[in-house]
């Protein structure tokens, strides 16, 4: 088994014979330590290229470190696309070691985004911290995401092989289309009304782009051909969907305590995420009470003041017309139609049982 070797030195095993395979299918938190375990390594040898003091703050961010410099704990996310990468090179056939670096690539284009969504968004925390442009700055925070991007290619360039080309257009494509979507996200913020249809092409890129690749990455480097890797990428592009309206819910109805962020956080931000979307989109009372205070907001010069009942009251309104159920629905639809895309690739039954406990846990988690 090969060695990755960090710029200072140290000697990294990417992989762990014991998490090759998972016993149990319906394991899903066996499929994450797996994902996580096996790309952690290399992830971090990885971030290690980096000139201080970026490798410092890359490291805080991944939650290695804290704000002071001291070993930490921290929690590094639920590692949902390292676990899809690793079950793409196996649904291909090849093993799971071969997803290792479509992995890390895709960890590290998703934490670019959270570096530069958190400063747009002015979130002070993420994962139960402080997030890196309030401990360290917009400056770093804004440098540090560049720089994970720009190592997201290398590690798959520095393979030199066909197969790390054809990853690596892949994930450059996923990447602008995930920029696409952020650049959406905050232009809908300004408007007044979005219709559902912009709102789940905003999503489909914003998070369904990235979802897709991280699941056709690994077939590519274990060499997949085109039809195969594209018809695991409609599976991720609708889990993503699925992914991103349960978010939509945590976003407004979540517990502080398991998001990490703060009660009503999509509506202090002024999202126009899909419950809110729906909402204003059904009519009636409920509807067009809605669109009258949101209206009123946009123009609002103390609307960062706003009280817990003020935001509370908004979060009612979406509900009683109905944007709540109607996301709820659509996470359930856009889930079956994930599970219906895995009917077109031949792949070991562990594997697509696998992939179909991970939907299942997506659509599930916290709510």
């Amino acid at each position: 088994m090969s060695s990755t070797t960090g710029t200072r030195g140290e000697s990294v095993t990417p992989a762990n014979p014991a998490y090759d395979t998972v016993a149990d299918p319906t394991d899903v938190t066996a499929l994450l330590e797996r994902g996580r375990a096996l790309s952690a390594p290399v992830l971090r040898a990885a971030v290690d290229r980096l000139a201080p003091p970026m490798d410092t703050v890359a490291a805080y961010h991944f939650g290695w470190i804290d704000a002071q410099g001291r070993p930490a704990e921290g929690d590094g996310g639920k590692a949902v696309r390292p676990a899809l990468a690793l079950l793409s090179a196996e649904a291909a056939g090849a093993p799971a070691e071969a997803g290792i670096p479509g992995a890390v690539a895709v960890e590290l284009v998703h934490n670019f985004s959270l570096l530069h969504d958190d400063l747009m968004d002015g979130d002070e925390q993420r994962r139960h911290r402080d997030t890196v442009w309030k401990v360290h700055g917009p400056a770093q925070a804004i440098l540090v995401g560049d720089a994970l991007f720009a190592l997201a290619n290398e590690v798959l360039l520095e393979l030199g092989t066909v197969e790390a080309g054809r990853a690596a257009r892949r994930l450059t494509t996923a990447s602008r289309k995930l920029i696409d979507g952020q650049a959406q996200d905050i232009s809908y913020e300004h408007r007044e009304r979005v219709t559902v249809e912009e709102c789940l092409e905003m999503e489909g890129n914003k998070t369904g782009a990235l979802l897709a690749c991280a699941v056709s990455i690994g077939a590519v480097l274990g060499g997949a051909d085109d039809r195969t890797a594209d018809t695991l990428e409609a599976y991720g592009y609708h889990l993503g969907l699925a992914f991103q309206a349960v978010d939509d819910l945590l976003g407004i109805w979540g517990d502080p305590e398991s998001t990490g962020k703060q009660t009503w956080s999509d509506l202090r931000q002024r999202k126009k995420s899909l419950p809110v979307v729906a909402a204003l989109a059904a009519g009636g009372p409920a509807s067009e009470r809605l669109g009258e205070l949101l209206a009123d907001d946009a123009k609002s010069s103390d609307f960062d003041s706003f009280s817990e009942e003020e935001f509370a009251a908004r979060a009612a309104l979406i509900e009683e017309a109905g944007g709540r159920e109607w996301t709820a629905q659509e996470a359930r639809r856009q889930h079956a139609v994930a599970i219906e895309a895995l009917h077109g690739v031949d792949m070991p039954e562990r594997v697509r049982a696998q992939l179909t406990e991970l939907a299942d846990f997506v659509v599930v988690r916290k709510r």
